[in-house]
């Protein structure tokens, strides 16, 4: 009886809700499930033989190299060639005051990036218009810091050509007002997973991957990015890369004019 009104009453709710409600509960729904496929994928790369190192792009000494991409066929791999020297991008993120206004950040988001970041805008912020990115990506939790102060500053992201933006490097590029990609310029997308070696408990992982889940959603819903780019993320496991077409840097609103930025923040 009682998982008979359960269901009378699910029923009478979908038939009651409107459109853009059970949108929203299908998302979410799309999120959990994508976190629990996470955890799958965080307790295989952290119970790898020490053997066969996993493939682990956001530790600081790790090469950054791009694996292969999602999809069957073509691309196996990076759509263009990456022109950035992999000895620079394997370095911890560094910050360089160029002409023009361009702050270049290039290399690994370590822990403890962000709080770089901020001393160097704290320093020479006035200066800084774009912030332009070549990063394999790195630390979550430091991309989203470095993505909330660049929105904070009002100051614009790019990814020139030949240069590399992936992993959570999409992340901090979701915060400029302004948002541009050049012609052969490389972003893509996988899912966050555990980057040291520390053990954690099937709940703690789990807890974790959910935490993370929320608080990459919530940020880039804010800075106007479309849910389509974090549900390719979720779904690629992290030994994999989904590069991103020109038309779904658009079509995402990762490549956005100042307009829709603006229209978004309102």
């Amino acid at each position: 009886m009682r998982l008979e009104t359960a269901g009378q009453r699910l029923k009478d709710y979908v038939l009651s809700a409107d459109d853009g409600t059970l949108m929203r509960h299908a998302f979410h729904a799309l999120l959990a499930a994508a976190a629990v496929f996470v955890v799958i994928d965080w307790h295989e790369i952290s119970s790898a033989s020490p053997d066969i190192p996993a493939f682990d792009p956001m530790m600081p000494n790790a090469p950054p190299v791009l694996p292969p991409a999602l999809t069957e066929g073509k691309p196996q791999g990076a759509p263009v060639e990456v022109k950035t020297d992999p000895v620079l991008l394997k370095k911890a993120i560094r910050f360089d005051l160029q002409p023009g206004g361009v702050l270049l950040a290039q290399g690994t988001i370590e822990v403890g990036a962000a709080a770089r970041f901020q001393t160097e805008i704290e320093t020479r912020g006035e200066y800084v218009k774009t912030v332009s990115l070549d990063s394999p990506g790195g630390s979550v939790g430091d991309a989203l810091a470095i993505s909330k102060l660049i929105r904070e500053r009002k100051i614009a992201t790019s990814v020139a050509g030949g240069a590399l933006c992936v992993s959570s490097c999409p992340i901090v590029m979701a915060g400029g007002v302004v948002r541009t990609a050049d012609k052969d310029a490389v972003l893509g997308v996988h899912q966050v997973f555990n980057g040291t070696k520390e053990k954690l408990s099937p709940e703690l992982a789990m807890s974790e991957a959910q935490r993370t889940t929320a608080d990459v959603t919530r940020h880039l819903d804010e800075m106007g990015i479309k849910p389509g780019l974090w549900i390719h993320a979720m779904e690629t496991p992290p030994d994999r890369l989904y590069y991103l077409s020109p038309d779904e840097m658009k079509e995402f609103a990762l490549v956005a004019p100042p307009a829709a930025v603006a229209k978004k923040a309102k």
